[in-house]
């Protein structure tokens, strides 16, 4: 079959177009350089992740994460602070060149944004006064439990614990105070954030029940992005091995890295 020349002139012309969008869209690490500063979206209410200091400065693990690789990318570091639930959607609107925010890597996210390997991890549990009797996902029905909206620990609880009133907060700043003033007295969240619970409210003797989940943490950028991705993956990768990134965790967490999470490409 013989096509018109005039459809032959279009469809090359189209082919072309869609090339050179995918090559300017594909060349973010080249447009970071440029500008010479990368924004990283960071949720600034996640105890030991990221949150203010008594200065009212961004501090945490992600924050300092976030330092280091702007240093050893040569440019000067924007936090665009965002909610817990607007990380995903803040890189797809491209509101960010990347977040670091205490984001676990899932397929389902998976689908539309990109992650690097892991460069951090999160341990996800759930939390009672010890005097609660609670041992499994069975034992939540007809409880009612709280947790930080559009996380992991979100997607499970909603999942497995089938008959249980689910009260969601915005940000785990906003959890821990519901929790501390009595709000509710079961929640799904990380050993971090409990020991910030128990410092408040040391009464309460709040205790983990059972773990939910393992997470590996990834920085996360937008899909079609390769020399950012595979710039990032060496970066982490490289931080991993020199103990930097561990380094980083410690001082705020209090203990090593997971190695079975964690670990260089």
């Amino acid at each position: 079959m013989r096509f018109p020349k005039t459809f032959i002139r279009v469809g090359a012309a189209a082919l072309f177009m869609a090339c050179a969008a995918q090559a300017a869209l594909a060349d973010q690490l080249a447009d970071i350089r440029k500008a010479g500063v990368v924004r990283v979206a960071i949720a600034i209410g996640t105890p030991l992740f990221s949150y203010a200091d008594a200065d009212l400065q961004p501090t945490g693990s992600d924050v300092e994460t976030a330092k280091l690789l702007a240093q050893d990318l040569g440019v000067k570091l924007e936090i665009v602070p965002i909610t817990t639930a607007a990380r995903v959607p803040t890189i797809q609107a491209q509101r960010a060149d990347l977040v670091i925010s205490a984001l676990s890597i899932t397929e389902e996210r998976a689908k539309v944004v990109d992650f690097s390997i892991p460069y951090s991890a999160i341990t996800i549990m759930v939390a009672a006064p010890k005097d609660v009797k609670i041992a499994n996902y069975a034992d939540l029905a007809g409880k009612r439990i709280g947790l930080t909206r559009a996380t992991t620990n979100d997607q499970i609880t909603t999942r497995e614990a089938k008959g249980a009133e689910i009260m969601r907060y915005e940000d785990d700043a906003t959890l821990i105070t519901s929790v501390v003033t009595g709000q509710v007295d079961i929640f799904s969240s990380t050993p971090s954030n409990m020991g910030e619970i128990n410092k408040r409210a040391p009464g309460k003797n709040f205790e983990m029940k059972f773990s939910q989940l393992d997470s590996g943490l990834g920085i996360t950028m937008n899909k079609g992005e390769p020399q950012l991705k595979a710039w990032i993956n060496d970066w982490v990768s490289t931080n991993i091995k020199n103990g930097k990134l561990n380094a980083i965790y410690k001082k705020f967490h209090g203990r090593d890295l997971p190695t079975d999470i964690v670990k260089p490409i």
